[in-house]
């Protein structure tokens, strides 16, 4: 074999062998995607039993799992208002605390939303009337991480 020969042998290898590098990256190339997919569905099915498991522990999922440190009742009540409607002032929080409750009184919401807003969980949003409040980004973040949701 001469020198021209082997030259055209080893140009044939190479064309060869990047044909196969190809093909198996075509091949490779669904399995990848399917091991992405398993993956993600993984993701999904921990999360749902972690949620069941907080269902089956405490009952529910609510601001007592999500800020076990906050033992004032009207705190957590007042919380749970602004996640069900943020935006609210210190009257409208007042009237509807009253309307769960049965009773509140405005010193008493207007002290607990700035203790809250002292402690980082809610915030104070001041208009050009009357101040207005929402939970903190905190406060949805660890929402977000207890039910595993992407932040």
């Amino acid at each position: 074999m001469d020198e021209g020969d082997k030259d055209r042998r080893i140009e044939e290898l190479s064309q060869r062998i990047a044909e196969l590098e190809a093909a198996l990256s075509q091949i490779v190339r669904p399995y990848a995607e399917l091991v992405e997919r398993l993956d993600r569905f993984q993701d999904v099915v921990q999360k749902y039993f972690r949620l069941l498991d907080l269902y089956q522990r405490h009952g529910g999922v609510s601001i007592d799992v999500i800020l076990p440190q906050l033992k004032d009742r009207i705190s957590r009540e007042i919380l749970r208002i602004l996640m069900d409607r943020p935006g609210l002032n210190i009257s409208q929080v007042e009237e509807e605390l009253r309307s769960r409750t049965g009773t509140s009184s405005r010193r008493i919401v207007r002290g607990r939303l700035e203790e809250l807003a002292r402690e980082g969980l809610v915030v104070e949003e001041k208009g050009r009337r009357a101040s207005c409040f929402r939970v903190s980004d905190e406060v949805v973040r660890k929402w977000a991480d207890v039910l595993g949701l992407p932040k």
